[in-house]
């Protein structure tokens, strides 16, 4: 579970996040939706710690993320996992890759357990015959699941996802959508999605809290 409490972020003196509280619990899927400029992406920076909040905390299960000393920090950081919008894979590394990339900088796991972990990830989201393709020779949704794979890579207990299914077509965002939802549900992971798609807030926003009129339910 993640706690906000009385946050707030200002640029140039204009608050963007003003005294902002909300709840984003364990096993469920906890959208944060709103129009352009309403904050979505500041909160998301706030909460992965791209950017400092000038006032208020984020709890992590009690642990209060922007207090922490560098060593705790460090391994709280190591139970996060970060969907980028654009998948972000290293063009230059092929899909597996990509994927054992987290558990070599992180994982004391011998090299065989790694490799062995990153292909039960790929096959989890169905991208068990495309180990040794690069990220040019995938489509736009096939590279949002091998993102997910190197999210989920580290068995993380958070996992962030800003606008995972931009740019897709329906089908393909719809079975986004489902995969980070049994994702989710399956390993009681503490899941945060930044999004525009309003469909995906029909099918599986459990939680919702929305930045124009600062609702959490």
């Amino acid at each position: 579970m993640i706690k906000v409490h009385n946050l707030s972020k200002q640029f140039d003196g204009e608050p963007v996040l003003d005294h902002l509280n909300a709840t984003f619990e364990a096993g469920r899927t906890n959208l944060i939706v709103g129009r352009s400029g309403s904050g979505k992406t500041v909160l998301m920076k706030c909460l992965i710690g791209l950017l400092t909040p000038d006032s208020g905390q984020v709890l992590y299960d009690g642990r209060d993320f922007h207090a922490l000393p560098p060593r705790q920090l460090a391994l709280l950081r190591q139970e996060m996992g970060v969907l980028f919008q654009g998948a972000a894979l290293f063009d230059a590394m092929s899909v597996i890759d990509n994927v054992l990339f987290p558990l070599r900088m992180f994982s004391a796991d011998s090299e065989a357990a790694q490799q062995a972990r990153a292909e039960e990830c790929l096959a989890r989201v169905d991208m068990a015959d495309a180990l040794h393709k690069m990220p040019g020779e995938l489509s736009g949704g096939m590279q949002k699941r091998v993102g997910i794979a190197r999210a989920i890579a580290l068995r993380p207990r958070y996992l962030f996802c800003d606008e995972p299914t931009s740019g897709l077509d329906p089908v393909t965002a719809r079975r986004i959508d489902e995969l980070i939802h049994s994702i989710t549900h399956e390993d009681g992971i503490t899941t945060v999605i930044n999004t525009h798609d309003m469909e995906s807030v029909r099918t599986i926003g459990e939680t919702l809290l929305s930045l124009d009129d600062n609702c959490f339910s």
